[in-house]
């Protein structure tokens, strides 16, 4: 593992549910070798964090203080964002538990599944071998880490 804290950013449509759940879940398992940040594409005005996310972490023994909606732009700060160092992307997509129908008791299993599947995949990242983190080796690993 790295010598330094990485950072990851978790960028999700409104930010209220999956990259919510994604940064919650990182800082838990990330043992102070990672830190997770979470941002929206496009939050609506006032977004919070989705009240199911915060109940599925909280029962799954993780904390919840300080999360909060956002923006990309809190960490852009610019129209044309430079992010420093090159970062390592990958797109991991999950579907949206906020969107599921039915009643309460399915979206709240919607939620459990999809904190289980982000848990399931973010200690796979955790557990990379130091090789697999540095630069050119993470974004491979975060890709194949997709299929997972």
């Amino acid at each position: 593992m790295p010598d330094k804290v990485l950072n990851l950013l978790f960028l999700c449509t409104h930010n209220s549910a999956r990259s919510i759940l994604a940064e919650a879940v990182l800082n838990h398992i990330g043992g102070g070798s990672f830190k997770g940040f979470s941002a929206g594409s496009s939050p609506r005005p006032h977004q919070q964090p989705h009240p199911m996310g915060l109940a599925a972490l909280r029962a799954a023994g993780i904390g919840t203080d300080g999360l909060r909606s956002k923006s990309g732009d809190a960490f852009a700060g610019e129209a044309c964002p430079f992010w420093p160092g090159q970062p390592a992307t990958a797109h991991w997509g999950y579907p949206d538990p906020s969107a599921v129908g039915g009643g309460e008791a399915q979206q709240r299993e919607a939620f459990r599944l999809t904190l289980l599947a982000l848990h399931r995949r973010l200690e796979l990242l955790v557990n990379l071998p130091p090789e697999a983190i540095g630069r050119l080796g993470l974004e491979g690993s975060a890709r194949r880490l997709a299929d997972a």
